[in-house]
C-alpha cells in the first residue's frame, strides 16, 4: 500500500476509524506477520491498547486456501492475543475468505473478520449499481444471495475519510 509515512514499518497506533465493532478504541496497528514478542512490547509501551488490527496498510497477502504454512503463521500470531483476551481485527481480501474460514479464528467472539471488498471508481458506477453478496454456485453454501444498493451502502455514518486514517503514530 501506497501511504506516505509508513514506508518499511511494521507497527503504528490509532483510534480506530472504520467503522467496525472497536471503532474509537485506542489501537494497535500491525503490518505483515510478527513476532509475538514484538508485538507484545509494543502493547506494553503504548497507551492502553484496546484493540489489535492485523494485516494494516493492506499488508495481507492473497493466500491460497491451502497454504497451511503462511495460514498457520497468521493465526498463531493472532490466536496468541485473543488468547489474552485481546479483540482483534485481520483485514483480508474477499479472496481469502475461505482460507480465513479453515483456520477457526472466525470461532472466536473477540475476533473481528475485516473483509475488503476493492470497487474502484464506486461513484462513476451510478445510482442504480447494486452489489450482490453470492455463492460459487446455486444453493451451493448460503441459503440465497443479499443484494445491496451501492447508493445506500454509501451512506455518510459509513464512511471513513482518507483524511481519518492521517492521525495515527508510527512506531
Amino acid at each position: 500500500m501506497n501511504r506516505e509515512g509508513h514506508e518499511d514499518i511494521k507497527f503504528f497506533t490509532g483510534i480506530e476509524v472504520e467503522n467496525t465493532p472497536q471503532q474509537g478504541k485506542n489501537t494497535l496497528f500491525v503490518v505483515g506477520v510478527q513476532s509475538v514478542d514484538d508485538i507484545a512490547a509494543q502493547l506494553s509501551a503504548g497507551d492502553s491498547i484496546q484493540h489489535i488490527y492485523f494485516g494494516a496498510n493492506h499488508s495481507f497477502p492473497n493466500l491460497a486456501i491451502n497454504d497451511a504454512k503462511n495460514w498457520g503463521q497468521w493465526e498463531e500470531m493472532i490466536s496468541f492475543f485473543l488468547n489474552l483476551d485481546y479483540t482483534c481485527t485481520l483485514d483480508i481480501d474477499v479472496n481469502c475468505v475461505e482460507g480465513l474460514l479453515e483456520s477457526g479464528l472466525t470461532e472466536n467472539h473477540k475476533f473481528i473478520p475485516m473483509i475488503s471488498v476493492k470497487i474502484p471508481c464506486i461513484q462513476q458506477l451510478g445510482y442504480n449499481a447494486t452489489v450482490k453478496i453470492d455463492d460459487y454456485d446455486f444453493d451451493a453454501t448460503n441459503p440465497g444471495v443479499w443484494c445491496h444498493s451501492v447508493h445506500d451502502l454509501m451512506a455518510r455514518d459509513r464512511f471513513t475519510s482518507w483524511d481519518e486514517y492521517t492521525k495515527d503514530k508510527t512506531l
